[in-house]
């Protein structure tokens, strides 16, 4: 066995996992890892993010784009504080990623030293798992435990909080052959899938709802499958997107919860049986628990025991891996004929079609033409906002992986991290970031990165001077007291991403969109478009916060 420094454990255990890209940011207590990762730059690439929140999402992007663990590495202090909403980020929506943190020498900890933080105290709530390693010889132990952690069961983030003693003191290191996959535990029974296919067979009026779980168990073929077997349409929430096909103009009734559909937020309503694959009734899909599905009997099927009966009550569950559970499920299941309620929800999304004004250049015209332009074969990711929720509402995802965003946190600001993550991840996929201008100036900065490298990613912002979600609550439920949302600082975003040195266009009407998306997604560069849209655009449908999904207006 060769005796190595720290440093050197680390990146061979990095290796050993497979790790082929770093995001991060060098500091006095990484600076012995940045020595070795120098020495390795032929193996393991690293990208200097401009702020450490950009290397955490950059990770996150890459970990929902490839269904691998994203790593990223920031200093003591600042360093890691800054990565924290990048960390909450993947806890809320459950991505694999691993952060490591320098923090001081052994022997200065709990001192108040320069740039010492307790970052495994403070990240305790929002990752998975964490570690501080003090001692040289548990550290290979701790990064292939981490690694594990991340992407078993329900994945998430964990965090290495790695002394500066540590990665340059010695000790012996045994190489470990590449971990495998692990299986997904079998946790339910035979008994669990009879009384699940009992509950379909004396249904009427299925309902299958996908959250993000779907997608983190790559169920989507069994998932289509069973919608056959029961006859049922589907609906998603903002995490499941591409999990069923989005150009299923019989099944598909579009996203449920406050700006979903109005067939797929009154299907729900009028259901008899709910399936619900990988979701966990966020308030956001839900609206007022008392009235949801309330004429429903509803299954729950989750991989995290932790999900079930937490927000709603159901009226059974079985906890397993999805793709695991319905494969077994499927073969249970004799074809049903639902044609009467199929009818019905086909009429209701003749009925209650998505719209928009077609007179004046608009956020929804936008996206529509990027789908038609791209064909539907890009990764979007998404800040957040109206023009997250447009991008949800009017470009279809056909595969799972293909639509990025901040689910459970809102982050505003994740998006332009996430798709330089998510491009280097996938390198043959266009990749485009979709922003609003208050979102764009959280963390503007990455263009930077993305130009420093030539990382060709499409960064369009929707500007129309104000925080459009936050000032359409403001319109409708405090009578127009536009208190802190408006952003009249007549900033010139072209001009800035130009000194970026990246490519930039300007579209003011609807015929300029498509002559400047063309050009976009022929370029091998980064390249940014701002889209001139007026104030007062809102995104519909909606619910009011507190009331029910049968409370939909538009």
């Amino acid at each position: 066995m060769a005796e190595l420094s720290g440093s050197q454990i680390l990146i061979e255990c990095l290796k050993e996992q497979g790790v082929d890209t770093i995001f991060g940011y060098p500091g006095g207590a990484v600076l012995n890892l940045y020595d070795e990762l120098y020495r390795h730059q032929d193996e393991i690439t690293h990208i200097l993010t401009s702020h450490e929140q950009g290397a955490a999402h950059a990770a996150d992007g890459y970990a929902r784009a490839t269904g691998k663990v994203g790593v990223c590495l920031a200093t003591s202090g600042p360093g890691a504080t800054n990565l924290v909403t990048g960390i909450a980020t993947a806890h809320m929506d459950s991505i694999p990623i691993v952060a490591i943190t320098g923090n001081v020498g052994t022997n200065l900890l709990g001192k108040d030293s320069f740039q010492e933080i307790d970052i495994a105290g403070v990240t305790m709530p929002i990752t998975k798992h964490n570690f501080i390693v003090k001692d040289v010889k548990k550290l290979a132990g701790t990064i292939r435990r981490a690694f594990r952690i991340a992407k078993s069961g329900r994945p998430g983030p964990v965090l290495i909080d790695i002394t500066k003693d540590v990665t340059a003191n010695k000790c012996e290191y045994k190489k470990e052959a590449k971990v495998k996959e692990e299986k997904p535990e079998k946790k339910f029974s035979t008994k669990d899938i009879e009384k699940a296919a009992e509950m379909i067979s004396k249904s009427k009026r299925p309902v299958i709802f996908l959250g993000g779980g779907v997608i983190i168990s790559g169920a989507e073929k069994e998932i289509a499958e069973l919608a056959k077997l029961m006859d049922a349409p589907v609906c998603d929430s903002l995490m499941a997107k591409g999990a069923f096909d989005g150009t299923d103009s019989y099944r598909y009734m579009g996203m449920i919860g406050m700006h979903g559909t109005k067939t797929a937020n009154f299907s729900v309503t009028e259901c008899d049986l709910l399936v619900a694959l990988g979701a966990r009734f966020s308030d956001r899909v839900t609206g007022n628990t008392k009235g949801f599905a309330k004429r429903a009997k509803i299954l729950q099927i989750d991989i995290d025991p932790a999900e079930i009966n937490k927000n709603v009550k159901v009226d059974y569950s079985i906890e397993g891996d999805v793709k695991s559970v319905l494969k077994e499920l499927n073969k249970k299941l004799t074809k049903a004929d639902n044609t009467e309620w199929m009818e019905h929800i086909n009429e209701m999304m003749k009925k209650y079609p998505l719209k928009y004004n077609t007179e004046e250049l608009t956020g929804p015209y936008f996206i529509e033409r990027l789908y038609k332009l791209t064909k539907g074969d890009a990764i979007i990711t998404t800040d957040v906002g109206q023009h997250q929720m447009w991008a949800a509402q009017f470009y279809n995802y056909k595969k799972p992986r293909t639509f990025l965003s901040s689910g459970g946190l809102g982050t505003m600001g994740y998006g332009l991290g996430a798709s330089i993550g998510a491009k280097l991840g996938m390198p043959d996929k266009k990749v485009i970031n979709l922003a609003g201008d208050g979102c764009f100036r959280m963390n503007m900065q990455e263009l930077a990165t993305a130009s420093r490298y030539n990382i060709p990613v499409i960064e369009v912002v929707f500007n129309n001077g104000v925080l459009g979600m936050v000032r359409q609550w403001q319109t409708l439920f405090y009578s127009k007291r536009y208190s802190q949302t408006l952003l009249p600082d007549n900033i010139d975003y072209v001009k800035l991403a130009e000194a970026m040195n990246v490519k930039a266009f300007r579209v003011n009407t609807t015929e300029e969109v498509d002559g400047v998306i063309k050009e976009a997604l022929k370029a091998d560069t980064p390249v940014f478009i701002e889209v001139v849209i007026d104030r007062n655009q809102s995104v519909w449908p909606m619910v009011p916060a507190g009331a029910t999904l049968e409370e939909t207006f538009s």
